[in-house]
């Protein structure tokens, strides 16, 4: 996937700001249409970023280019990957739930959410840790994530009150192998329980399709019995 953002010229300088595929930035027309014309090798550039963006692989990067139209020159800035990308890794899913409150992707301990916090920290308007972590545990809310095994909604106002407060202070980040257990094996059993209830939906919505065709026949069917004066 690349989106290609309007670059701005400025003293001899075209910045181009792109959204790629970690590792896997393909060519598209809108890119030649501005490097073509300045000189730049688009190949070079594709390259490049792939290589600057390999350790993000399955996640959309920010990239920024700035290239010389004067001596042809380019340099390739990479930014960390959106919240939500970072989240998404760390579940190990590549798209959310598209029914946030009835359908959950995953389950995140606080420490997952803590490192996730603080690798984003520079980007966030926040004035201090704990309120990077909300904000991270706020998207999760729209990706119906978990955290804790418990509606990240619940969480935020877990957070107010206080409870992470010494896994905050201490940052940590690395989730204890027991909890890791206990938050597989809850969301597993979740899983099982959404996928049921999935699974019954769609089959009321087979048989209320197979029985549209019958209803529209009913009419035409009354008005053949319909007895003759």
């Amino acid at each position: 996937m690349l989106k290609l953002f309007e670059g701005k010229v400025k003293k001899n300088k075209m910045q181009i700001k792109l959204l790629v595929e970690g590792g896997a930035m393909k060519p598209g027309p809108a890119l030649s249409q501005k490097l073509g014309p300045a000189g730049i090798p688009l190949n070079k550039v594709i390259e490049e970023v792939n290589a600057a963006t390999g350790s993000f692989k399955g996640m959309k990067v920010p990239v920024e280019l700035e290239v010389d139209l004067k001596d042809k020159s380019f340099e390739i800035q990479v930014f960390s990957p959106p919240v939500s990308e970072l989240i998404k890794k760390e579940v190990g899913i590549e798209k959310a739930s598209g029914l946030q409150k009835k359908v959950k992707a995953g389950n995140l301990s606080i420490e997952q959410i803590i490192s996730i916090a603080k690798a984003k920290m520079g980007n966030l308007l926040c004035k201090d840790l704990k309120s990077a972590v909300k904000t991270v545990v706020g998207s999760c809310v729209s990706l119906g994530i978990l955290v804790e095994s418990m509606n990240a909604v619940e969480v935020e106002g877990l957070i107010d009150e206080g409870k992470f407060d010494k896994e905050i202070k201490e940052e940590l980040t690395e989730t204890p192998e027991e909890k890791k257990k206990e938050l597989k094996e809850f969301y597993e059993e979740l899983k099982l329980e959404q996928d049921k209830i999935q699974k019954i939906e769609n089959e009321k919505k087979e048989e209320a399709a197979a029985e549209v065709p019958e209803e529209s026949d009913a009419p035409e069917k009354k008005a053949e019995e319909k007895p003759k004066k």
